[in-house]
């Protein structure tokens, strides 16, 4: 069972601008199910403020184009590009027991092995190429990125609070980086 916090907000999506100049905005989905997006009732702003309430979806091959409720001119909505879109976690459906989201992820500690205090996840991205874990070292200022695999990470226990991380690999930016290809 997981350790959510229900009164945390998730980003589910993100505003890549203006459609036209009616008022419509597109809308970049993160969720597994793009169209679920506008099931989660009205998208939030990161102070928790709403900001869309669809009244029309259309979707597009990358992205949807909605008509909110509350229209804005073409360039308010240009200006809000890359604005992350947030609901409340309480309104995300409950993972089935052996999925999480990775939001859930955020403030575990990371261990080896054996047991021995790695850091805390601090945040986790996709870049495009996948998920990648930031985890913030016990024993190092600058925090380090972790490609989020079975491999990397064998053991996920949201109970327990902890991510077991299989190796790292510190690289010093001296001589040749041991996790370089070829």
């Amino acid at each position: 069972m997981s350790k959510s916090q229900p009164d945390k907000h998730v980003v589910v999506g993100a505003i890549i601008g203006a459609h036209g100049v009616r008022g419509d905005v597109r809308i970049k989905s993160f969720t597994d199910d793009p169209s679920a997006l506008f099931e989660l009732g009205p998208l939030l702003d990161a102070s928790g403020k709403p900001l869309i309430k669809a009244k029309k979806v259309r979707s597009a091959p990358t992205h949807f184009i909605v008509t909110p409720e509350t229209l804005l001119q073409k360039e308010e909505w240009d200006a809000l590009r890359g604005t992350q879109l947030f609901v409340p976690r309480k309104r995300l459906p409950a993972p089935d027991s052996d999925e999480f989201y990775f939001e859930d992820l955020v403030g575990l500690n990371v261990i080896d092995e054996s047991q021995t205090a790695i850091g805390t996840v601090i945040a986790v991205h996709d870049f495009g190429a996948g998920e990648i874990v930031e985890i913030k070292l016990v024993e190092d200022a600058d925090p380090v990125m972790v490609p989020f695999t079975s491999d990397d990470f064998p053991d996920v226990d949201l109970e327990a609070g902890r991510l077991v991380l299989a190796t790292l690999h510190l690289w010093d930016g001296t001589g040749d980086d041991p996790d370089a290809e070829g």
